[in-house]
């Protein structure tokens, strides 16, 4: 099961509990996932202080800031920050209908990658529903640009593909691409264990920002200022786990979308904000996509247009 195209709705079997530090707070967090009935779709929930619940849809006309992750909300007392690895695995094992219940401003970190929390998922099952699952299929290419950097949809004679690369001025990196079809097993095979990177350099820019307060070599890469990983394991992807956790990035960001996308999703020096700029440029051009749903076969997945859906961003 996962992103491929499988008819049918799905939920968790049972509640699941995660805890740990944000990344950027540095501050204690648990999150629950929690089953939901079908069309319930995605839904964050943060406990308040005062007792109350702040509540948000995973989608894109719910993103606030884009710097450094992406958050969920616009005002610090109520959003939600840093859900994109915790969204990459739920989009990536095809899971529809979830209530995350948080009791903090952020996701906890974890390991610096998706795969804690894909280990949750399947620790706690898979259900499905008898409610249709709907897409997202591009019907047209949708680019947008930012100096040397940009990021497409493009229609796709397939599922979901993903084409990310990056380019940085460091020996360590340089220019790297990583290509594929995205289902469940590529995602937790090739890119779920995948960590968020950084440089030793921008370390106390970011302290004095308030950001990065809880990371730590347990979860990120560290690049030295003589271009060496920091981390004594080294790392999990030889080479190149650098671009497989941006392409991790990718997954989560545009899990916004609200359904699946059938199509190839391309990206040169991109990050969260040119994620999301190119998921609102396609959401908001009602030709360049269409809903449709799909229908479970042994064969190739038969897709038909659903009845009476136009948009899954409201």
């Amino acid at each position: 099961m996962g992103i491929e195209l499988l008819g049918f709705q799905t939920t968790l079997a049972a509640p699941v509990t995660l805890s740990g530090v944000g990344v950027h707070s540095g501050a204690e967090v648990s999150i629950t996932f929690q089953p939901a009935d079908a069309d319930t779709g995605i839904v964050f929930q943060r406990l308040l202080d005062d007792g109350n619940v702040a509540e948000y849809r995973a989608l894109s006309s719910e993103v606030g800031n884009t710097d450094l992750c992406t958050m969920l909300g616009t005002a610090p007392a109520t959003w939600i920050a840093t859900i994109e690895h915790v969204m990459a695995a739920i989009y990536a094992l095809g899971i529809d209908n979830l209530v995350v219940e948080v009791s903090g401003a952020e996701m906890p970190v974890m390991d610096g990658s998706s795969a804690p929390f894909v280990e949750a998922i399947e620790r706690a099952g898979i259900r499905a529903l008898a409610v249709k699952r709907r897409f997202i299929r591009i019907l047209k290419p949708v680019r947008v640009e930012h100096g040397s950097s940009w990021s497409e949809f493009v229609p796709y004679d397939g599922a979901m593909r993903f084409e990310v690369e990056i380019d940085f001025d460091t020996p360590l990196i340089g220019r790297q691409v990583w290509a594929g079809d995205m289902t469940a097993q590529v995602f937790k095979r090739e890119i779920s264990r995948a960590r968020t990177f950084g440089f030793m350099r921008d370390v106390e820019r970011l302290w004095a920002a308030g950001r990065a307060l809880g990371s730590s070599l347990e979860n990120s890469v560290v690049i030295s200022d003589d271009h060496k990983v920091i981390n004594v394991e080294g790392l999990r992807y030889p080479k190149d786990e650098f671009v497989r956790h941006k392409t991790l990035d990718a997954v989560g960001d545009l899990s916004l979308a609200g359904a699946p996308f059938i199509g190839c999703y391309r990206s040169y020096r991109g990050g969260h904000r040119m994620n999301a700029q190119a998921l609102k440029a396609l959401l908001s051009d009602p030709n360049a996509y269409q809903i449709v749903e799909g229908t479970p076969s042994r064969q190739r997945p038969v897709v038909r247009e659903a009845a009476g859906v136009s948009s899954l961003t409201a």
